[in-house]
């Protein structure tokens, strides 16, 4: 057998229903669409979600509150998380997301200050709380905002 001899199994593949051609076809005249009505118009038919004149599912939910599209998503942790590090570290988010201190990286990380730090190293986010810039400087280490 040769690519060009490749052809599908016997019965896995059908015709295309040709309508509108004529009564010896079986699909002549009304093509299908039946007599009358609005689906036998060309155009015709609804758009989803139509009802019949029902109030719609979409309009009967409530909507709830304002959904800012421009907001970011950022990750907080503690500085008490960063103890695993050892010292002298550069502390990254994608540092962070290697050691699983944090599961996603959506928009940034954010340092907030709760718990205590025993390491000096070097930590780069995109934002620190001020208690958290304190701590970390207070135990020897940098903060670097990226």
């Amino acid at each position: 057998m040769k690519l060009h001899e490749l052809r599908p199994a016997q019965g896995a593949t059908k015709n295309s229903k040709r309508i509108g051609r004529g009564t010896g076809s079986g699909w002549g005249k009304t093509a299908g669409r039946g007599q009358d009505g609005q689906n036998s118009r060309s155009g015709g038919g609804v758009r989803p979600g139509f009802e019949g004149g029902q109030l719609p599912l979409y309009r009967r939910l409530p909507k709830r509150g304002f959904n800012n599209i421009f907001s970011k998503e950022i990750v907080s942790i503690n500085v008490d998380r960063l103890n695993v590090f050892e010292d002298g570290t550069v502390v990254t988010p994608e540092l962070l997301l290697e050691k699983r201190i944090i599961r996603k990286l959506n928009d940034g990380v954010k340092i907030l200050g709760n718990g205590t730090l025993e390491k000096s190293l070097t930590v780069q986010a995109n934002k620190f709380s001020k208690t958290a810039a304190e701590k970390i400087e207070a135990a020897g280490g940098k903060i670097e905002v990226i």
